[in-house]
C-alpha cells in the first residue's frame, strides 16, 4: 500500500480556493496483468465552496478502476491484447472515450477561443479521433483510435 501526496499545492476545480487536508482513504485499481494494487489517497475539501476532492495520482483515471496505462493500452493503435479485462470491459472503455474526446475537443476550443490562441486548421480529416486533439495540443505522433 501506498500514500499518495502531491507536492503540488492545487486549487479547487470549481472555484478557484484553496483545498484543505480532511482525510485520506483507500483507493484500489487493478494494474494490465490483473493484480490489484490499493493506494491510500488524501481527501481535499474547498474552504470557499466545501466540496469534496480526491488526489488522484497520474497513474489512475476517474471513476475507472484499471489503472491509465491499461486504458491507453486498449485504445491505441494497434491495441494492446495482454490486458488482463473482459471484452465488455474493453468495449465501455472505447465507448467511454469516444464520448469523452467530444467533450475534451468542445473544452479545448472554449478554451483557445477565450484567450484567443492560436490553433492549427488544417484541411486534411484527421486519421484517428486523437489527432483531431494534435491542432490543440501539438502535433505529437498520436496514433490511437
Amino acid at each position: 500500500m501506498f500514500f499518495v501526496r502531491s507536492a503540488e499545492i492545487v486549487p479547487c476545480p470549481f472555484c478557484g480556493a484553496p483545498l484543505v487536508v480532511v482525510g485520506s482513504r483507500p483507493r484500489s485499481w487493478y494494474q494490465s496483468s490483473g493484480e490489484r494494487a490499493k493506494l491510500i489517497i488524501r481527501r481535499l475539501r474547498c474552504e470557499l465552496c466545501a466540496r469534496i476532492h480526491h488526489e488522484l495520482p497520474d497513474l489512475l483515471v476517474p471513476y475507472k478502476r484499471y489503472d491509465a496505462e491499461s486504458i491507453e493500452g486498449v485504445l491505441s493503435e494497434p491495441a494492446r491484447t495482454d490486458i488482463a479485462a473482459d471484452e465488455s470491459t474493453l468495449l465501455r472503455w472505447k465507448l467511454w472515450f469516444l464520448t469523452w474526446i467530444v467533450y475534451a475537443q468542445g473544452c479545448l476550443q472554449s478554451i483557445a477561443t477565450r484567450f484567443n490562441l492560436p490553433v492549427e486548421n488544417s484541411s486534411v480529416r484527421p486519421q484517428s479521433v486523437l489527432q483531431s486533439l494534435g491542432r490543440f495540443v501539438g502535433t505529437a505522433d498520436l496514433k490511437m483510435s
